[in-house]
């Protein structure tokens, strides 16, 4: 059962938690790696606020902001590249129901009917997971996309090139390579992202709770053809990466500063896909700022789409919600905007 509320996510992932163990090791199939604690402070708002004046925009569905257009066409390479994984939910299934309920999300209502849409998951983990990478790698990007094909919550911790604070950590965790994934429903740790991958279909996908699951390879466990072992993976995920070449490198940031004054900022809620090309900015821009942020997916068919309408009376993402200043909107570009004039320096 996922943790609905944003106080909750953000203070039950304020500071990493992993079981004591052996030095890290990259996992085998049927393995758990095990990562050295290392202790980093709770969060706190370390003093960040709005900008003054800030007034959050009213949502626009299906528009672009003006002068915009070529940011998000540019940001829509990768998926094209990646042939929209991560867009659909694992198992996505259409029917026609009868539409006896005008609250439940639909992306189609017509003469009585409403477009339901199936999935295939298998136990939800109880808190989020949680990664160590930067946006633009494109072994990072396997694994959001796999997050997001199983519907998952995941505690992301920004390390680009030169960010001082988690990058550290996770290598005193005995991380050599990013992503870096740490489970506390499980106290996994591992690097390597087909292994990362491997693991988060073998525990949350379908097949999770087969006495045989250990065994099984990729095909068998059901993991996407576009997320699978091989070269078109890599290929297409390294051309994904070059087309942008963005969320590589760390800049001066308040939320790098407070983490330096061991009071890091409490994680932002981004509720999103990974294939929207509206979101793909304001990704880069908290990879950057190296801001941490918990990612609630919301691909096609997830049910969480009902939750984002119940919160805010409308489904559109990115939807970005920061307890720093209690700030919460819509809007892509205006969220790049906020994200700048209150973190970076």
């Amino acid at each position: 059962m996922y943790i609905d509320t944003m106080s909750a996510l953000t203070h039950a992932f304020a500071a990493p938690r992993v079981n004591p163990g052996a030095t890290l090791a990259p996992a085998r199939r049927g393995t758990r790696a095990r990562a050295r604690r290392v202790a980093i402070p709770r969060a706190s708002s370390s003093g960040i606020s709005k900008p003054e004046g800030w007034t959050p925009p009213t949502p626009q569905k299906f528009t672009v902001s003006e002068g915009r257009l070529g940011t998000v066409a540019h940001s829509a390479i990768p998926l094209v590249l990646r042939a929209g994984t991560g867009a659909l939910i694992n198992g996505w299934s259409p029917s026609l129901v009868d539409d006896d309920d005008a609250s439940v999300y639909s992306i189609a209502r017509v003469a009585g009917k409403r477009l339901a849409e199936a999935s295939e998951l298998g136990p939800r983990p109880a808190t989020p997971i949680e990664v160590f990478e930067y946006e633009g790698s494109p072994y990072c990007r396997k694994v959001r996309e796999a997050a997001a094909v199983l519907d998952l919550d995941v505690l992301y911790r920004p390390c680009p090139s030169g960010e001082a604070f988690y990058r550290p950590a996770a290598k005193a965790e005995g991380a050599k390579t990013f992503p870096y994934m740490k489970d506390a429903n499980t106290g996994a740790a591992m690097t390597e992202s087909d292994d990362i991958v491997e693991y988060l279909f073998r525990n949350y996908g379908p097949r999770a709770g087969d006495p045989d699951v250990d065994d099984m390879d990729a095909t068998t466990l059901g993991v996407p053809f576009m997320l699978r072992r091989g070269g078109i993976t890599n290929l297409t995920c390294y051309a994904a990466a070059l087309a942008r070449l963005k969320g590589l490198k760390a800049r001066p940031s308040r939320a790098a500063a407070a983490a330096a004054a061991g009071t890091p900022v409490e994680p932002l809620a981004l509720w999103t896909y990974e294939a929207s090309p509206f979101t793909k900015e304001v990704r880069e821009v908290l990879t950057e700022l190296a801001i941490p942020h918990v990612v609630r997916y919301c691909p096609r068919g997830s049910a969480k789409r009902d939750e984002l309408i119940a919160k805010t009376g409308t489904f559109q993402v990115p939807f970005l919600e920061d307890p720093n200043t209690g700030v919460e909107m819509f809007e892509s570009a205006a969220m790049v905007e906020y994200l700048e004039a209150t973190y970076a320096l």
